[in-house]
């Protein structure tokens, strides 16, 4: 897995830092023919303004000012049509768009499949920084699994089912 930056406006890439997304994919049940869940994290470097934990209440304050909630509750933003994040995924790209930031993020030609199939994706967005998964270099599987299980991490992220969206043609 590769991440990719992203793009902040203004004075909020200050406080935040750099941004990036991770796409990967979680494993279907062997008994089910239910596709794996494709998977989006956004994440800061932790290299704004004011340090990272700076950018970790920025990053909390954005969130809930958006009407997000932190820690163990799924918003699906199908039903939540307030909360403008949008995803695009075409040609093995994700395009994501959030009030904060507009990022492209490399995907597998699987993660994009099962990304259609659903018609969703599950973004997590950590409050916590990343420092080590730096932006356009290989992430292995070991490293993002430890981060993304870490109960630390999950508690202090807001949880989204976003809904996919597709060119036209």
């Amino acid at each position: 897995m590769t991440s990719s930056t992203a793009e902040s406006p203004g004075r909020q890439r200050s406080l935040l830092g750099t941004l990036a997304v991770i796409a990967w994919t979680d494993e279907p049940s062997p008994d089910s023919d239910t596709p794996g869940t494709p998977f989006l994290m956004v994440y800061s470097l932790g290299n704004g303004d004011q340090g990272p934990e700076a950018g970790a209440q920025a990053m909390r304050a954005e969130l809930e000012r958006l009407g997000l909630s932190i820690g163990d509750r799924l918003t699906d933003l199908a039903r939540e049509p307030r909360i403008p994040f949008t995803l695009l995924v075409e040609a093995q790209r994700a395009v994501l768009d959030l009030p904060f930031m507009k990022a492209q993020c490399p995907v597998p030609p699987e993660w994009e499949s099962n990304a259609h199939k659903t018609g969703t994706a599950y973004l997590i967005v950590a409050t916590r920084p990343w420092p080590e998964a730096v932006a356009g270099r290989e992430v292995s599987a070991d490293r993002l699994r430890a981060f993304v299980s870490d109960e630390q991490l999950l508690q202090s992220s807001a949880h989204c089912l976003l809904p996919v969206r597709r060119v036209r043609s």
